[in-house]
């Protein structure tokens, strides 16, 4: 912590004696913009940031209040008292200087919502919208009464204009009444509680609030403005709200998905798909604007699209996130910092006065959410830890503010208290909450939902997005289709099917995807949207062509797949060699010959403790359950043939597994064998057994891209029943 202190230390002496030197020499000091000044700005407030987001994490804070308290040091309130000469060169007051960095952290607030509207789960918002809805109306009505009672009995000579007495009133009961999506969301995420339902209440209730914050300052300005509230204005804004939030959560979602895949599929420069998805969020945000309500609310809804596109999610958030929290998120939070000039609060009256706001803004939100969660169906402990988290509070209320400051509403002695209050509250958050939730126990449902959403984080299946299939129109590939249906379906994953031929009237493989993704899909998962596209080339040119396009698994079901001299058939070998990703290749036999579409499932995993197995599985797991089949597990290994004699690590591999197929609903039979001669063991098995499908999970050996090891190839070669290689 030393080393870190030191550093901030002289990271900002260097920079503010460069400051002053600059200021002697005469740099920026022409009365327009500098871009010398506006750099030092950037770089000071990265760096300070940076380290005091450090700082900030060691004792439990959340970083971006490392970031806000920057600001602080850096503006009116620390730097400036001490040095007022090179403050006022660092930021300066004037319009122009200032109107650079605004411009930054205006980008920097629409980048933070639409992270956090990637990262909102609509689905389980689904769940608990009553109790969002509820705490999200107590919470607001009660401070926002208590704001507008503490704006009437303000001195006079507190208010900017005494005859505005209600937009000041109103105003306060605004920045009261609402928490910061952008900060709660924040401090939710940072602290490990996004995916705890009663994080997920908390973040979908700061975004009603946030909703039902901005339509109320529209009220309030128009009040301010034409001294009377404009009812059509008001009604229009709200009508104009509903109807693009209806149209972008219905056909948005569509829309959003084809310009991602196209911008991805059809545009060869780098960060295709980052361009369109910005563009995205700045047409969706000027629509917003454009209908009365603040841009955040466009920002936002481009998040919610894009984290619920099905294809690409985890690529655009690893090249979005590093940028955001790099660069934008620190000066948006530190010019926040920069806004407040803290020493005002050397008068004692209006250090008393802060404390009431304080104090007043906790308790108005702590009752009106309590009561909220509890009204919407929600335990004590539960309500307790939603009151708790509600009262953060942050950049929403520094916007607010600097819209009263900016039409008269507010005087600057108003603005730094609301300052101080979102900075307390924000800082108080953190430890009252992990205080409350170490007093609420995770519910039997939560801990299976959490569970298993780490099992899926280290899982194969729930990080694929995409499917590529390359088939012909045989028993083979029609057999594959419904392999890659079956997948699909699962996750509501988009296929592409390349059919090496001519195009023909009625697309079979992609019947075959649609019918078994429709009998497996989960009941939140969306439809599966196949393309089929026949191409005349060899398979392995088609393949390569359509891998750089960016797909997490080939299924391969091409006829034959297997040359008379063993090992793959040189047309699948040549589309295995083309794809660098996982791959499946398919060969359907038996009754999966005769009706590879309906003929059931028995499918026979086999295991022996590695990874690949492990995945194998996972696929084996997917599809039993996708079809409704039967599914045993065979371990093969080199002790005793009996679970009590299984090398620990095996045991822990086996026993993952049959806990993935309890949590997907099956039941499995559980077959262990010891045996030198691995392949002979899985043929006997698939015979005894009746199973029709064997499912392997196996590694490519160094080298050579089309070859799956002895074992493999001769449980391939050998058997009557249809086979399954994934090899990863």
């Amino acid at each position: 912590m030393r080393p870190a202190l030191a550093t901030l230390v002289l990271v900002t002496l260097v920079l503010v004696a460069g400051a002053g030197a600059a200021q002697a020499a005469g740099i920026g000091a022409a009365g327009g913009p500098s871009e010398v000044v506006l750099l030092v700005q950037i770089v000071l407030l990265l760096a300070v940031g940076r380290l005091l987001g450090e700082a900030m994490l060691r004792i439990g804070q959340p970083a971006v209040m490392g970031q806000l308290m920057a600001g602080i040091l850096l503006g009116p309130s620390c730097l400036g008292a001490l040095w007022p000469e090179a403050q006022h060169w660092l930021f300066p007051p004037g319009r122009d200087q200032r109107a650079l960095l605004d411009g930054i952290a205006q980008l920097g607030i629409l980048l933070l919502l639409l992270m956090t509207g990637m990262e909102t789960d609509l689905a389980l918002v689904r769940k608990v919208r009553r109790a969002a809805l509820s705490v999200s109306a107590a919470g607001v009505a009660v401070p926002f009464a208590c704001g507008v009672l503490l704006g009437w009995v303000l001195p006079e000579a507190m208010l900017p204009h005494p005859e505005l007495r209600l937009v000041t009133a109103l105003f306060l009961g605004t920045a009261l009444a609402i928490s910061s999506v952008k900060i709660v969301a924040m401090v939710v995420r940072e602290m490990d509680f996004l995916r705890r339902n009663v994080g997920q209440v908390i973040v979908a209730s700061a975004i009603i609030d946030d909703t039902i914050g901005w339509v109320i300052i529209a009220v309030i300005v128009s009040l301010a403005q034409a001294g009377t509230v404009d009812l059509w204005a008001v009604g229009r804004s709200l009508a104009g709200t509903l109807v693009f939030l209806g149209l972008a959560l219905t056909l948005g979602r569509r829309l959003v998905f084809r310009l991602i895949r196209w911008a991805n599929d059809s545009l060869r420069s780098e960060a295709a798909v980052i361009t369109a998805i910005l563009v995205l969020m700045g047409v969706l945000a000027l629509v917003t604007q454009g209908i009365g309500v603040q841009t955040v609310l466009g920002a936002f809804v481009a998040g919610l699209l894009v984290g619920q596109s099905p294809i690409l999610t985890r690529r655009i958030d690893e090249q979005l996130r590093g940028v955001v929290t790099a660069l934008f998120a620190p000066i948006f939070f530190g010019l926040a910092g920069l806004s407040a000039d803290l020493t005002i609060l050397r008068d004692p009256r209006l250090l008393l006065l802060t404390l009431g706001l304080i104090a007043i803004a906790s308790l108005g939100k702590f009752a009106g959410a309590f009561a909220g969660g509890r009204l919407g169906g929600l335990r004590i402990p539960e309500s307790l830890a939603l009151a708790c988290g509600m009262n953060a509070r942050g950049s929403t209320e520094v916007i607010v503010a600097s819209i009263g400051l900016g039409i008269g509403a507010l005087s600057q002695d108003l603005f730094t208290m609301i300052v101080a209050m979102a900075l307390i509250t924000t800082l108080a958050m953190p430890p009252t909450l992990r205080w409350a939730l170490r007093r609420l126990p995770l519910t039997g449902e939560e801990t299976a939902r959490l569970e298993r959403e780490a099992v899926e984080t280290r899982g194969f299946v729930p990080h694929l997005e995409r499917l590529l299939v390359a088939a012909d129109d045989g028993p083979k590939g029609r057999f594959a289709a419904r392999i890659a249906g079956l997948v699909a379906g699962s996750r509501g994953m988009p296929v592409t099917v390349v059919r090496p031929g001519e195009p023909t009237e009625d697309p079979v493989l992609t019947g075959a995807v649609a019918r078994a993704a429709e009998g497996a899909r989960a009941e939140e998962t969306g439809a599966v949207e196949v393309t089929e596209r026949a191409r005349p080339e060899p398979a392995a040119e088609v393949v390569g062509e359509e891998a750089a396009k960016g797909y997490d698994l080939l299924i391969v079901g091409i006829d034959p797949t297997v040359s008379p001299e063993g090992g793959l058939a040189d047309t699948v070998a040549g589309a295995a060699e083309r794809f660098d990703g996982p791959l499946a290749v398919a060969a359907a036999r038996g009754a999966h010959r005769a009706d590879p579409e309906h003929a059931a499932l028995a499918v026979l995993a086999v295991i022996d403790g590695t990874q690949a197995a492990r995945r194998g599985a996972e696929i084996a797991v997917t599809l039993a359950r996708g079809a409704g089949g039967t599914l045993t597990v065979l371990f093969l290994s080199e002790g005793p043939g009996r679970l009590a004699g299984l090398r620990q690590a095996d045991a822990a591999a086996l026993r993952e597994v049959l806990d993935l197929a309890e949590r997907a609903g099956l039941r499995v039979r559980t077959e262990l064998r010891a045996t030198r001669a691995p392949e002979h063991a899985i043929l006997r098995q698939a015979r005894a057994g009746d199973h029709d499908l064997i499912v392997m999970g196996v590694t490519r050996r160094a080298g050579e891209a089309a070859a799956f090891g002895p074992v493999a190839e001769a449980v391939l070669e050998a058997s009557d029943r249809s086979v399954l290689l994934l090899a990863s």
